[in-house]
């Protein structure tokens, strides 16, 4: 019989957490004696997560657009290059943290037509913190790709759940379970989950399909003034962008930024640069090489928090950084970080 190929779908906002449940599938596969592959989507033009991967795991890149919408043609020949020079035993969609993955869900049931692959799961990780943060004022176009994100889970990590309090997170719990009452509910730290109860255990997608805004049980349960916000939403962006022949776009407000260093930057300096970007950059990533330190390191930024790790990346990969966010001043991050080189007096 022929081999049908398992898809995994890992969905979630910027800074959820996705890599790192990434590399704990990926390790859990490997320790099986299988052989997993990537697709990795960034709205950026480098794909600095795929650096995480390996040089040993398969990985087709998919950057500066997003696979919903922009570069959705292309998800079919890069799984379809994938099966055909590495077959791989199992593929992993990142998807891009301002991703739709319901639409993300057709694109893959379009290269289903030409090829036999399976979804088994579509796993969303949620920033517990930053779901608590939003849902005070219930409002806003994160928020709404949050819930669509959410809703289209068959399962649902509640992770960083160590940033809040016992209650709060009792309240997430519940305050997720409205809009998706069918998706197990894993509350997670750093994404530390047992990979068998995620990826074995539990229903596959096709068993439990969650369909935004098309459930009458499900609408019951949502808070009043909440439901259709899918619809609402899509409805609100289509009017904003008046891109009537692309209404599904959830994340037309998203814009990123890529900066390429010539050098090294002073390790203070560029800290004290993050410290000060402003609310609406909520996510950035990159690769940096301090002159005070002589050494390469990984940076990741994700709701006013930064972590630094320490690499060595094989073969050529450039100092560059991406910011991700909703109408941030390019020019000015610009500037001040042509100062950090010293091609300028002063940030």
């Amino acid at each position: 019989m022929e081999h049908v190929t398992p898809i995994y779908i890992l969905s979630g906002f910027l800074g959820s957490g996705k890599t790192t449940l990434l590399s704990r599938m990926i390790a859990y596969w490997k320790a099986q004696g299988l052989r997993p592959a990537i697709v990795m989507n960034e709205i950026g033009e480098v794909n600095i997560d795929g650096l995480i991967a390996g040089d040993n795991v398969p990985t087709a890149e998919m950057l500066s657009g997003c696979i919903c919408c922009s570069i959705r043609a292309d998800l079919t020949s890069e799984i379809a290059m994938l099966v055909q020079n590495e077959k791989p035993d199992v593929i992993v969609i990142e998807a891009t943290g301002i991703a739709n993955p319901m639409e993300i869900l057709d694109a893959v049931a379009e290269a289903s037509l030409y090829m036999r692959m399976d979804v088994k799961k579509l796993i969303t990780v949620v920033d517990t913190a930053h779901l608590l943060h939003l849902s005070v004022e219930q409002k806003g176009k994160t928020y709404r790709l949050m819930q669509e994100q959410i809703r289209s889970a068959s399962v649902l990590l509640l992770n960083k759940t160590d940033r809040v309090s016992a209650a709060e997170k009792d309240a997430m719990e519940r305050f997720v379970h409205r809009w998706n009452p069918y998706a197990p509910i894993l509350p997670t730290e750093r994404c530390d989950v047992n990979p068998e109860e995620l990826l074995g255990s539990l229903p596959d997608y096709e068993k439990h399909p969650v369909l935004p805004g098309h459930s009458a049980e499900h609408e019951a349960v949502e808070p009043q003034g909440r439901a259709n916000a899918s619809e609402k939403a899509r409805d609100h962006i289509q009017t904003e962008t008046n891109h009537a022949e692309h209404p599904h776009h959830s994340h037309d407000h998203v814009m990123s930024y890529t900066y390429y260093f010539s050098g090294p930057v002073n390790s203070v300096d560029f800290e004290r640069f993050i410290a000060g970007l402003p609310r609406d950059v909520y996510r950035a990533k990159g690769v940096l090489t301090f002159s005070d330190t002589n050494s390469r390191f990984l940076f990741q930024y994700a709701f006013r928090e930064s972590d630094f790790m320490k690499i060595t990346p094989q073969g050529s990969v450039p100092d560059v950084v991406v910011f991700i966010g909703e109408h941030f001043s390019k020019s000015v991050l610009q500037e001040q970080l042509e100062a950090l080189e010293g091609k300028r007096t002063s940030v």
